[in-house]
């Protein structure tokens, strides 16, 4: 934290010249100091941020970043070579007891762009971390706390999903689709052909041909193709919401750059975009509704959007229950389960079909008789195991005497 004080107490970041390079301001720093909080004490009579002055806010505007950088530990970044170039991984721990894994893109300007592939809970008490350490012979990160030691692999692939899409959609230059899953990326010549697009991400052009049997029968253009297996790709559930209640339906992309829309589909119309009020309220993790009413059910569609590829994520079909209805089923008087407790066991009998109804009666003709007999004691008990296990004797007849109902040839041998 020592570094990243200084660094904010240091010079702010400027574009200057022809060519508009970052450097170091020169310039006036209004007061308060950009970055201060309100209330401190060198602000004791600004309370929000509301209250800064108009120059205080332009210059914000006009420097959000500071020049000098926060190196990592070691000042020798993580370097991981990709199919298409080498890039740099940082691990960032947080205060919350969580590990951002974030890659750096490069761009135009002397300063690249940061991507968050992942965050990663270490520690369920959100204990904050204190250290990070790299096993590069290992391939694993420990992150330590007050509480304790964790260890995190560097790549998990096969947490990006198992189709090539969601593995080209990561942008994790550790992990390369193989045509087969989504597994860890090797820079040699001798493993067969990986895709792998870390800058772009670009699943159309890097998973052609890949998938077939989502879209089977279908010609085209690879756009068109796609654009029409985004509706089928996830699995229809149902879901129960109560009249007049709240209900939340959840919808988790993988990749935290995906933005998420909500559709609906009431009977055979058409799907129609679900816009936010006061009573639909979208979140990261799904769509949350407010007095949940009968005109509100239907087939919700959670469609995430990432470079131009769009595909469904959830499909929940939302049913909304009366009250009435609901008190009927949790009152204990009036529930369909009381009602049955009171009929006489050959009318449930008669619900159950033939084999059913014959294995039922089975059933209770054993607990009749072992209630009536009840339990073994003293030698009985002991002989049980000898009388259950005991082998019926092979009872020979024989024949009388002087009798023989054979009979033989001429040679003396029986037919």
């Amino acid at each position: 934290m020592a570094d990243v004080l200084t660094v904010f107490n240091g010079p702010f970041a400027h574009r200057d010249g022809p060519h508009f390079q970052w450097v170091a301001y020169q310039g006036r720093i209004p007061y308060p100091r950009p970055g201060t909080c309100p209330g401190g004490a060198f602000t004791p009579n600004i309370h929000t941020t509301k209250e800064f002055p108009d120059d205080v806010v332009t210059f914000v505007r006009n420097h959000p970043m500071m020049f000098n950088p926060i190196y990592p530990m070691g000042k020798k970044p993580l370097v991981v070579t990709a199919a298409d170039g080498r890039y740099q991984v940082l691990f960032l721990g947080t205060d919350k007891g969580t590990v951002q894994k974030v890659v750096v893109l490069p761009t135009n300007g002397s300063l690249g762009q940061d991507l968050v592939l992942e965050e990663l809970e270490v520690f369920k008490n959100q204990a904050p971390v204190t250290d990070l350490k790299i096993s590069p012979k290992k391939q694993q990160l420990y992150v330590s706390s007050e509480h304790g030691v964790s260890q995190v692999s560097l790549h998990r692939c096969h947490a990006y999903g198992s189709a090539c899409a969601d593995c080209c959609l990561a942008r994790d230059p550790y992990c390369a689709w193989d045509g087969l899953s989504c597994s860890r990326f090797y820079p040699t010549g001798k493993r067969r052909s990986r895709r792998q697009d870390i800058i772009h991400g670009n699943p159309l052009t890097q998973c052609r041909g890949f998938n077939l049997k989502e879209y089977r029968n279908m010609t085209g253009n690879p756009v068109c193709v796609w654009r029409s297996i985004q509706y089928r790709n996830a699995v229809e559930t149902v879901q129960y919401g109560v009249k007049n209640n709240t209900t939340f339906l959840e919808c988790l992309p993988q990749s935290p750059q995906a933005s998420v829309r909500w559709l609906i589909q009431r009977d055979s119309d058409r799907r129609k975009e679900v816009k936010p009020s006061d009573r639909l309220i979208p979140s990261g993790n799904g769509l949350l509704i407010r007095s949940a009413q009968p005109s509100d059910q239907g087939l919700y569609y959670c469609l995430a959007t990432e470079n131009g590829f769009k595909r469904t994520v959830a499909k929940i079909r939302l049913k909304v229950l009366s009250d009435m209805l609901v008190t009927a089923l949790t009152d204990k008087q009036r529930s369909p389960w009381a009602l049955a407790s009171l009929l006489h066991p050959k009318a449930l009998v008669s619900a159950f079909s033939p084999a059913e109804a014959l294995a039922l009666q089975q059933y209770c003709k054993e607990q009749r008789r072992a209630e009536h007999l009840g339990p073994l004691r003293g030698d009985l008990a002991k002989l049980k195991p000898l009388l259950d296990h005991r082998k019926s004797r092979n009872r020979r007849n024989h024949l009388p005497k002087g009798e023989d109902f054979s009979l033989k040839t001429k040679h003396g041998r029986r037919q």
